[in-house]
């Protein structure tokens, strides 16, 4: 997934050529944001209620995105926050994490325009068209300056679908099996010393291989019709591997499945680590100390602090899966508004995997003591508690104003963009997909949009 995705040789995101575009309706997909402005409008108003549930932060707010697409989010949020002067004055920077020099481009050009683009220590900085505040894009979350003093607040909209799994399968235990080695830098080890494989089942990984070629050559007319065969399929390990032996042993809802053999777990350790650098930075660690992190050379990430006195920021993720199931044989691949395998034509094709909103609370709780996690709770119950229709009818009554004999057209779509956002039934977007909140702990306190208020 990694390397489809982001190789800078070939990566679908990071290899753009002829000006082809994965967004919209001549792209491959399209996003919440794309369908309607007060997708983001939305998001900034929810910035704007924690800001103020945490006493109107005067100064040092930090609002970071990652994996930001066109700009088309960011854009919304930073108009909308714009109106918000108090909370606008009090925004240091707006940081964009994007690995793709071509998206990156795009997004410099609606948040900035004809600004000028830095080549700093840790990626480009420019200036936005919104209250003039500098954007700076790095590649990666660890080259965001991280001061225990300053408030992010960080969002993440359709990312963690695109972050790398594994695949695990439990097999039932085989006696006849032969003892296994593994291969290690320090030289082989037998397996029968980590598991006892003849007397349990095992996990064993799904692994990308090659598709052995057809043994029968002869074409036919059906034949010819057929869908083409693709390069890669994933196979069973024969073995166990480093992987195996250690992922699917760091959550008791992963062990629980163990004993059923043919259970299937998709496990992302990069979202693991994604999302406890969000908690870290909004609580703090558990770890303290009152040595000062050293400055970060150019090209290296920024060292973590060690702790925070004050926990401050939230985080919003939007994206697709189950609520507290662990997500299973989920890979899949998008081109043109249709499926395809994930595994033809690598680089021109989108990969994405239902994110395990559950296994993300577990790895935020754990790597800090300050937060708390709400939801995951339905986009369309999220959106209905915002207020969508009641923005969509403030922007049909502006269209009303103008005037126009297009102006019906004009709320049509307007209200059809906001059902197609909320739709919960069968594989509506308001159900698939989720939305999850990490906040500074405060006794349980809701926020806005997952049953709170505001104050």
């Amino acid at each position: 997934m990694r390397q489809c995705l982001t190789s800078p040789d070939g990566g679908y995101y990071t290899s753009l050529t002829d000006g082809k575009d994965q967004f919209g309706q001549k792209g491959d997909f399209i996003t919440s944001p794309e369908i309607s402005q007060i997708f983001g409008e939305l998001l900034g108003i929810w910035l704007v209620t924690e800001w103020m549930a945490q006493g109107k932060i005067s100064s040092g707010v930090e609002v970071i995105e990652v994996g930001p697409g066109r700009g088309t989010l960011m854009d919304d949020m930073l108009r909308t926050i714009s109106n918000f002067k108090p909370l606008a004055s009090s925004i240091e920077s707006v940081y964009l994490v994007e690995a793709s020099p071509a998206l990156r481009e795009a997004q410099k050009q609606l948040l900035c325009e004809d600004a000028s683009l830095d080549e700093i220590d840790i990626g480009f900085r420019s200036t936005s068209k919104y209250s003039r505040l500098p954007i700076t894009w790095c590649e990666d979350i660890r080259f965001v300056p991280n001061d225990p003093s300053k408030s992010p607040f960080i969002f993440a909209h359709e990312f963690f679908d695109a972050l790398p799994i594994h695949a695990f399968q439990s097999v039932p235990p085989n006696p006849n099996e032969a003892t296994q080695t593994l291969d290690t830098p320090t030289g082989s080890l037998p397996l029968s010393k980590l598991t006892s494989q003849s007397k349990q089942p095992q996990w064993r990984e799904l692994v990308v291989t090659s598709t052995p070629p057809p043994s029968n050559i002869t074409t036919s007319t059906s034949s010819t019709t057929a869908k083409p065969t693709p390069d890669f399929q994933l196979s069973l390990s024969k073995a166990s591997t480093p992987n195996s032996l250690l992922l699917p042993t760091l959550s008791q809802r992963y062990k629980a499945l163990l004993p059923s053999p043919g259970s299937v777990i998709e496990v992302s350790p990069e979202s693991h680590s994604y999302v406890a650098e969000f908690a870290r930075r909004i609580g703090g660690s558990a770890i303290t100390s009152t040595t000062k992190p050293p400055s970060p050379s150019k090209g290296q990430p920024t060292p973590e602090p060690t702790s925070k006195s004050t926990p401050s920021g939230a985080a919003m993720i939007l994206d697709y899966g189950p609520a507290n199931t662990i997500p299973t044989s989920t890979l899949r691949g998008i081109r043109s508004h249709k499926p395809v395998s994930p595994l033809t034509d690598p680089g021109l094709v989108d990969i994405s995997v239902d994110v395990d909103f559950m296994a993300l609370a577990e790895a935020a709780l754990a790597a800090s003591p300050g937060i708390e996690v709400h939801g995951p709770v339905e986009q369309g119950f999220w959106l209905e508690s915002m207020g969508i229709r009641e923005r969509g009818e403030m922007l049909c009554r502006g269209l009303d104003k103008a005037g126009g004999q297009e102006v019906e057209e004009a709320k049509k779509r307007v209200r059809g963009a906001i059902e197609r956002l909320i739709e919960r039934c069968g594989g509506g977007m308001g159900r698939i997909y989720k939305a999850l909140a990490i906040v500074p702990e405060r006794g349980g306190k809701r926020p806005v949009g997952f049953g709170g208020g505001v104050g």
